[in-house]
């Protein structure tokens, strides 16, 4: 088992009351799983992603990611957690204007003590993954837009992460590019990733193995759904 949640819910303040976002929400991913969580805009996804990434932590239920609790977790071992164990990917890229493509790549390297060798060949190794090797030295205002988020992916899966969460990784592409992100996707999970893909976009969602359904804070689909 990757990750298990169990009837979670994340409320927010609204003035005096409580807003529920989630409502009791549960998930479990295998190692080895392809899911895609699919929703409209103000459907509780993002929030649902921030959970699954821990970038915040539930209002009340039980998530497990692998043997940890994340709700018992403190905020630099939540830190440690997504550096360590998930590999994000954003609609956005993030990658920072200044720096290589393999400098981009080597930054979770660098957080978490790599040493400087060690780090540009993992780097190297990740880039060659994505069909990248000859754009190592390129910054990112040498780069499409495909080539960037390829590069996010690479940046990504260079610390080996248990889990690749995804969110709208296509949303700032052309067809094209987004195709060839997602073949990218594909081909990482048949090579043994566990991949968490969040959209709103049916044709992304249906390249997944499995999808679930969150609408108004509820998730729907699976065998853990209703």
């Amino acid at each position: 088992m990757i990750l298990q949640m169990t009837d979670i819910c994340k409320d927010y303040p609204m003035g005096k009351t409580m807003n529920p976002v989630l409502k009791h929400i549960s998930l479990t991913v295998e190692k080895g799983d392809y899911l895609a969580i699919m929703g409209p805009s103000g459907s509780g996804k993002t929030t649902l992603m921030n959970l699954i990434g821990c970038l915040d932590v539930p209002t009340s239920g039980t998530y497990l990611l692998g043997d940890v609790d994340i709700g018992k977790c403190s905020s630099r071992q939540l830190s440690d957690i997504r550096n360590r164990d998930i590999g994000f990917v954003f609609q956005s890229f993030h990658l920072l204007p200044k720096m290589t493509a393999l400098d981009n790549v080597a930054l979770p390297l660098l957080y978490a003590g790599v040493s400087k060798a060690e780090r540009k060949e993992r780097a190297r190794e990740a880039l060659e993954t994505v069909g990248l090797g000859d754009r190592a030295d390129f910054r990112p205002d040498q780069l499409s837009g495909g080539q960037s988020q390829r590069v996010a992916i690479a940046r990504a899966i260079v610390n080996h992460p248990r889990l690749l969460l995804a969110d709208e990784p296509t949303g700032a592409l052309d067809s094209a590019s987004g195709a060839q992100v997602m073949d990218l996707f594909e081909r990482l999970h048949v090579d043994g990733s566990t991949i968490i893909v969040i959209t709103h976009d049916r044709g992304v969602a249906e390249r997944a193995q499995m999808i679930r359904y969150i609408k108004d804070g509820i998730l729907t689909g699976g065998d853990d759904g209703e």
